[in-house]
């Protein structure tokens, strides 16, 4: 659908380490600056780089698929506030859209693309539907409408603002955003303060979800690659692209990107590298839509290296993230046919070759320092490739087969603000961050991304290590007086032995004497009301090689944790693997101590350099819970 080339013109974990190693993975590159990539990533994409799909209401491959995928995205479409004329004119559509893709374990992502389907034309009447004050009031009436139903769902909601529709309008004012739009003549309260220009429409998105208070919304501006008016990805490729980055900002600036009398600015870009598989261009139009997956291609060839330098430039100029979306699906071992579902139907490309190919993890570092925080795949059109018929050589299919194994290793972390991601080494630098869903964790075998509620079904993964039933480990606790028979290598009977907390929904930690698994303290560690996931951890833990490493964990009652993850985290000695057990909450008992486990490779190095738990809370929730009695 969107995201046409100007061919045509209308076609604390691993934040520790990320603070620590500047080094980059960026072949032929330009050096990054020594601030790195910029900009803050979104809460809701759990500073992880997540990968997502695009799926239709009602389906549930990506559920059956046992792929613990991040986030599942939907055009949004004129006529979806009603369903289509199937129902009320209420958004109970898109209600259930997002309870439906929570359900399933996902992030539910909005492809908001509604303003080509108002009245009045097309793509090349955007400019004067804007001019329309009747057809912008109708129209953000129903922006409102999804905003007000994203706020009542209350989880993540990211939605991705009209793809295009910036590019359309650079070129329909001739690059001023300043041009009249009916935006505070449309007569909605909510927009009266707003400037009647271009810039105005897209500061209504801001603006409408300050008035609705959906604060849990994360709004993305589509960046064309054309909008420049040079088709730097496949066509202007020997144009320099910093001239090219500095006419698209200027336009978008006053549209949200910087301040702004809205008080807030867009929280991503989104970018699509194509909207169709390379070879359907190819075979179809003789277009050469095939980029150099080399590491030492030139940044003026049609290649990877160009494009990542584009967002690069983009995410140092204004400091926002990337996200890319509607990512090809195809791969070379396609029949470049039309896909009608057969077996390796659809056409050729590389683009999930490139980031889940032999090279995949040094690619997903290279984007990953460039300021990429999600990978979004799906088609553009029909007949396309598909991830439901992709096979590769190995009669598997590619990208559910690829992409599993990594988000079932745990991912990547991403890179802190002003920090660059090492180059790799033989594996991500978290492999095992839980997903979002908090309850598909890499030890279940394939547990199916249920929201982390799976009431126990890891069916006997732990090992060993399940809950004892609150026992008091036979008269270790404080009945000694003050002498605490506490031979743990962390007992918290004095400090907090250098342990500390991170993530949003954790405040610091302290010892408390409120409960105690063995002596007469323990490790407070609050929660702090904010949805999300915190870790607590501490650094050069001397763990001997192939240790099992045991906490002791009290889970409060009541609670809205959903997991929690004992880790190790070796340094570079090691690549930087990362080890980690992953315990849904159904699987440990509430109000009493719980032991779990974490065993450590044969072969891992000594020190550690971090050990820790890590914890995905579900909803907001102030509460506290506690570990001691840490050994190995």
């Amino acid at each position: 659908m969107a995201g046409r080339t100007s061919a045509s013109m209308t076609n604390p974990i691993r934040r520790a380490l990320a603070a620590l190693l500047t080094l980059t993975c960026l072949g032929a590159l330009p050096a990054l600056a020594a601030t790195g990539v910029q900009g803050p990533v979104p809460s809701a994409f759990q500073n992880r780089l997540m990968v997502g799909l695009f799926e239709e209401a009602g389906q549930s491959w990506m559920r059956d698929s046992d792929v613990p995928w991040d986030a599942r995205y939907r055009y949004f479409t004129k006529g979806w506030a009603d369903n289509w004329g199937y129902g009320a004119h209420d958004g109970a559509w898109a209600a259930s859209f997002f309870t439906e893709t929570k359900a399933q374990g996902f992030v539910p992502v909005v492809t908001y693309y509604q303003l080509f389907g108002e009245p009045g034309g097309g793509e090349q009447e955007t400019l004067a539907k804007l001019k329309n004050a009747s057809t912008m009031r109708a129209y953000f009436e129903d922006v409102k409408l999804l905003l007000q139903r994203a706020k009542t769902f209350g989880g993540p909601v990211v939605v991705h603002v009209e793809p295009d529709a910036v590019g359309f309008l650079q070129f329909q004012t001739n690059s001023n955003p300043n041009t009249y739009a009916a935006i505070a003549a449309s007569g909605m309260p909510e927009l009266a303060g707003l400037p009647n220009t271009v810039a105005g429409w897209s500061l209504a998105f801001l603006q409408l979800r300050k008035s609705v208070g959906a604060n849990n919304v994360v709004l993305g501006l589509h960046i064309s690659a054309w909008a420049s008016g040079k088709d730097i990805a496949f066509n202007s490729l020997t144009d320099p692209l910093q001239p090219e980055v500095d006419k698209v900002v200027a336009f978008i600036n006053p549209a949200g990107l910087a301040s702004n009398v809205t008080g807030s600015t867009y929280d991503v870009l989104v970018g699509d590298p194509l909207d169709r598989d390379a070879d359907f261009y190819r075979l179809t139009q003789g277009a050469d839509h095939t980029w150099d997956m080399s590491d030492t291609a030139s940044i003026t060839s049609r290649s990877y290296n160009r494009y990542a330098e584009w967002l690069r430039l983009f995410n140092q100029t204004t400091g926002k993230r990337w996200v890319l979306w509607q990512i090809p699906v195809g791969n070379s071992n396609h029949l470049n046919v039309n896909n009608s579902g057969g077996a390796r139907q659809g056409y050729k490309d590389n683009r999930t070759e490139y980031f889940f190919g032999a090279s995949g993890d040094a690619h997903r570092r290279k984007f990953a320092n460039v300021g990429v925080v999600a990978l979004m795949y799906g088609a553009g059109a029909g007949g396309q490739s598909s991830y439901q018929n992709d096979l590769a050589t190995d009669g598997q299919p590619y990208l559910k087969n690829r992409a599993g194994t990594f988000l079932q290793a745990g991912g990547l972390s991403l890179p802190a603000a002003g920090t660059t991601l090492p180059p790799p080494g033989g594996g991500s630098t978290d492999a095992g961050t839980p997903p979002i869903d908090a309850g598909t964790p890499p030890t279940d075998g394939g547990t199916k991304p249920d929201g982390g509620v799976d009431g126990g079904t890891d069916g006997g993964v732990d090992g060993g290590t399940k809950p004892d039933g609150g026992t008091t480990d036979g008269g270790t606790g404080s009945s000694d007086a003050g002498t605490p028979a506490d031979p743990s290598k962390y007992g918290f009977e004095s400090n907090t032995q250098g342990w500390s907390a991170a993530g949003a929904a954790l405040s610091a930690v302290s010892t408390s004497t409120t409960q105690a698994s063995a002596g007469t303290r323990s490790l407070a560690v609050p929660f702090n009301g904010t949805s999300g996931k915190g870790t607590v951890a501490v650094a050069n833990a001397a763990v001997p090689a192939g240790r099992t490493v045991t906490f002791r964990f009290w889970l409060p009652t009541g609670s809205k944790i959903v997991g929690v993850q004992p880790y190790a985290l070796e340094g570079a000695a090691a690549n930087w693997r990362w080890t980690g057990t992953w315990y849904a909450v159904g699987s440990l008992k509430a109000g009493a101590w719980n032991s779990i486990t974490v065993k450590l490779p044969s072969g891992s190095t000594t020190p550690l350099y971090q050990l820790g738990l890590e914890f995905q809370t579900s909803g907001t929730w102030k509460g506290t819970a506690y570990v001691d009695a840490v050994t190995w």
